[in-house]
């Protein structure tokens, strides 16, 4: 057949090899004076930030850290601190492995022994040094070829895998990103660009050297800010923000007019509904949505929003090879659904060589050397690939990769869990929701037990939303687990029953929007199912209940029926956030100063 008419697309030469440290300087040296980053109480220059992470670079050094070793890194998110860490351990030729502060402890250690982390980078820039792992310490500067950050993703048998990406890779995407958005008006020193994902996802690098490759401003935002959904908007036009990363599910949340100020938006993480790909168009304003698995260096192809045409993930970024293949390997034809296939510059590859068996592999149909089986099936257009759907079971929760037999493999290693089989279900009022069924051996353990045990070592994304518990589960002729006969979870709801208290008003939603039956006085919202995004469900449904709107930060402080009931029968007093009037006109007036040009004359 024909190779025109095999479903590989046409790849451009990548960009030339370096470091992320030499695009780093590179925009020092150009950009000297302008901000690299403000957190709202630490302000620093592209000369102040180098500065501060080469003299917490000499640290590492004097802990005989360098080349060849990794680092841990746990600090909270939202602040300068962070990221001045990753930079630091960047500088000091290690590759960072993070951490999210929300993570149970077990997962850290988990994390940290996998990738042989010899020391950890902690809040105020506090080191420790694990026992038991000595640093290598290897002298100069890191090479192409050496690791820049490790980073975890969910994995089959409950245990995370660790994906290293290599200095090459990492600055091969930076700079092809830089070609792809905005050529027209490429970012810049008057770019402002929100951090808001977790540095453990691997958005945040995108986040990350989107300001630093450009020249722009990075604006982290707290962690409860981004959780609120819609009132994350009003913050980033304070903050002057024109560049945002996000996950489709939280984009959901926000009004179309809601983004002013905003140029580019780029969405990823997950399946882009039609309706949002054009939702925050306008003329200048560029909306990218994109794809890409860890394994292959954060995004692998990305596709410009138009109305009118489909939604797709796109074409490959420069130096990223792209096919769409049959189970043998083959490419299918043009039209045609196949698994998506990755190669060139942006593979990475497993901590464990093991687990990259099914994974990496040579294409010998394509000539490429080493290639990534994504699992995910699209269908091979010539304008730009369109995402079908997933050969396995993994599923895109609030845009984090979960595999559900991980999950049930840990549920199984509860001593009260005779069976477990966890699966993804859509709720038509908040997204796709993650639900565990259970055969359990006694009467002694409930749901909140489980969440216990499942929280010891999972993230967040990974605890589902719902748990049902069954007397033994329906099983196919075959003595499988018979996904189809499982019985079927309850859709987020309004309400018929009305309410005599506060309480019972708090509660009844609660139950509709969580889908449990039962919600006690002194439940915690977040232990019951609860997460972010449904917070900004449950607050909607409050403040059209009461008549006055509630600030997503008390959802979080107020976590229990008992707590946020008497909160809402107390008089209207300012909120954490309303009461900063002082703060937000500094801020504003900052924004009017970062408008400037920022440069040195």
């Amino acid at each position: 057949m024909e190779r025109a008419l095999l479903a590989v697309l046409p790849a451009c030469s990548p960009p030339p090899e370096r470091t992320l440290l030499d695009v780093f300087d590179a925009t020092v040296r150009a950009h000297p004076h302008a901000v690299a980053i403000d957190d709202s109480s630490t302000l620093l220059t592209y000369t102040e930030l180098a500065q501060a992470a080469r003299v917490a670079s000499s640290r590492l050094r004097a802990a005989g850290i360098g080349v060849g070793d990794r680092v841990g890194v746990r600090i909270p998110s939202g602040t300068a601190d962070v990221h001045l860490a990753i930079l630091a351990v960047l500088m000091s030729g290690a590759a960072y492995v993070p951490v999210d502060m929300d993570d149970p402890d077990e997962r850290a250690e988990l994390v940290w022994g996998e990738a042989g982390v010899c020391a950890v980078l902690e809040a105020a820039q506090v080191l420790r040094l694990r026992p038991n792992v000595r640093a290598r310490g290897g002298t100069g500067l890191p090479g192409p070829g050496d690791d820049a950050w490790i980073i975890f993703t969910s994995g089959t048998t409950g245990r995370p895998k660790g994906v290293a990406v290599s200095h090459r890779s990492a600055a091969a995407f930076v700079d092809a990103e830089a070609r792809l958005f905005l050529s027209d008006q490429p970012l810049g020193p008057n770019d402002r660009v929100l951090a808001g994902f977790s540095v453990a996802f691997d958005a945040s690098c995108e986040e990350m050297w989107l300001a630093w490759r450009n020249g722009a401003c990075l604006v982290p935002a707290p962690r409860v800010v981004v959780r609120s959904g819609v009132d994350l908007c009003p913050w980033l036009v304070e903050r002057g923000v024109t560049v945002v990363s996000t996950v489709p599910t939280l984009a959901a949340l926000w009004p179309a007019d809601a983004l002013d100020g905003v140029r580019l938006l780029v969405l990823g993480g997950e399946a882009c509904p039609p309706e949002l790909a054009t939702r925050f168009l306008r003329a200048d304003r560029q909306v990218w949505n994109t794809y890409g698995p860890t394994e292959t260096t954060v995004v692998a192809c990305g596709w410009q929003a138009v109305r009118g045409d489909t939604v797709r993930i796109g074409l490959p970024l420069d130096g990223w090879q792209l096919a769409v293949v049959d189970p043998d390997g083959t490419p299918v034809q043009w039209g045609e659904v196949g698994e998506l296939v990755i190669g060139g510059v942006g593979v990475a590859g497993y901590l464990d060589p093991a687990a990259e068996t099914g994974r990496f592999t040579p294409m010998p149909a394509l000539g490429w050397p080493r290639a990534y089986r994504s699992g995910d099936l699209v269908r091979a257009e010539q304008a730009g690939l369109v995402f079908v759907g997933r050969k396995d079971e993994q599923v895109k929760i609030r845009g984090h990769r979960v595999e559900p037999a991980a999950v049930a493999a840990v549920l199984n290693t509860h001593p009260a869990v005779r069976q477990a089989h966890v699966c993804a279900v859509e709720d038509h009022t908040v997204g796709r929701r993650l639900v565990a069924y259970t055969v359990l051996s006694g009467d002694g353990v409930g749901t909140p037990e489980l969440r216990r045990h499942l929280s010891r070592s999972l993230p967040a994304a990974m605890i589902p939303d719902i748990f049902v518990h069954l007397d033994s589960m329906p099983v196919t002729t075959s003595g499988k687990i018979d996904s189809r006969a499982l019985p079927a979870v309850p859709q987020s709801t309004a309400s018929s029953e009305p309410p005599e208290t506060t309480q019972d008003l708090v509660a009844a939603i609660w139950r509709d929007v969580l889908g449990v039956p039962d919600v006690s006085l002194d439940d915690s919202f977040f232990d019951i199912g609860g997460h972010s995004l449904l917070v900004a469900h449950v607050r909607q449904r409050l403040s059209d209940a009461v008549g006055r709107t509630i600030p997503a930060v008390d959802m979080f402080v107020h976590t229990t029926v008992r707590q946020l009931a008497a909160y809402l029968e107390e008089p209207q007093h300012p909120s954490p956030t309303s009461s900063q009037a002082v703060q937000r006109k500094r801020l504003q007036q900052r924004r009017g100063r970062l408008a400037r040009p920022v440069e040195a004359p």
